[in-house]
């Protein structure tokens, strides 16, 4: 009997906690466990208006070659999106019509990006090429995140607007 009892609340336990996650996934938010951006609980939250430099946000991979390498070295998870990979939170470096400039660093229209060095090999040794740069196509986006082992536009180059889910915003975070 008390093996029962125990077993309808290990049941119970599980419905509930299934119903609260999905919940949560409906209402946008997502469990971050990559470095680039702190560790935690954040937010989609809809873009009111056009994407701008600076925005932090969640966007879906495209399904591309570059993409499935990336997932097969374990640079991205898998996930809900509908190249079936997870959400990058990265953040916008550079919109349509804007040159992108890669070599040991990045450049922006002339301008050094910040914590943009360019990596040649990945933590385990393997050779890394990095995009060659130039002028963003329309509707795409450069990608970029300061973490110095991040896996962003330096290496994919720009990706389409149309992955966009919205802004990026922390909920409950810690940076380790």
């Amino acid at each position: 009997m008390r093996h029962r009892r125990i077993l309808q609340f290990l049941a119970a336990a599980a419905v509930i906690m299934s119903a609260l996650a999905a919940t949560a996934f409906a209402a946008g938010y997502r469990l971050n466990l990559t470095p680039s951006e702190p560790l935690g609980l954040w937010r989609i939250e809809e873009l009111q208006r056009p994407v701008a430099v600076g925005d932090l946000v969640f966007l879906c991979p495209p399904t591309t070659a570059v993409f499935e390498e990336a997932r097969r070295r374990g640079y991205l998870r898998r996930g809900l999106c509908p190249s079936g990979f997870a959400p990058l939170i990265k953040t916008v470096a550079a919109l349509a019509g804007q040159r992108v400039d890669i070599t040991d660093y990045v450049l922006i229209d002339g301008r050094l990006v910040p914590a943009s060095s360019v990596w040649r090999t990945d933590g385990e040794g393997r050779a890394v090429n990095p995009d060659p740069g130039g002028v963003v196509p329309p509707h795409h986006l450069f990608l970029h995140s300061p973490f110095a082992s991040s896996y962003d536009s330096r290496y994919f180059g720009p990706v389409p607007d149309s992955g966009l889910l919205g802004l990026a915003r922390p909920v409950l975070t810690f940076d380790p």
